[in-house]
């Protein structure tokens, strides 16, 4: 699940982000409340979650829009 989060949380950042990001955080947070052996991947994937949500906000702050594109 560690890593799942991470990747997610990765991909999250480029495409889908309203939908990948509430599952890296959801991943990572199980990860870690069940005592992964990868903590530091599930800790990654947390905040790759958190920053797919900013870029989600900052993105609807600037175009007015849930889509963006690079």
């Amino acid at each position: 699940m560690a890593v799942a989060s991470f990747i997610l949380g990765l991909l999250g950042l480029l495409v889908l982000n309203v939908l990948l990001g509430p599952i890296a955080i959801t991943l990572a947070t199980v990860a870690l409340w069940r005592g992964t052996g990868r903590r530091g991947r599930a800790i990654l994937g947390l905040g790759l979650g958190v920053a797919d949500l900013v870029v989600l906000v900052t993105a609807i702050q600037l175009d007015h829009t849930v889509s963006w594109s690079l």
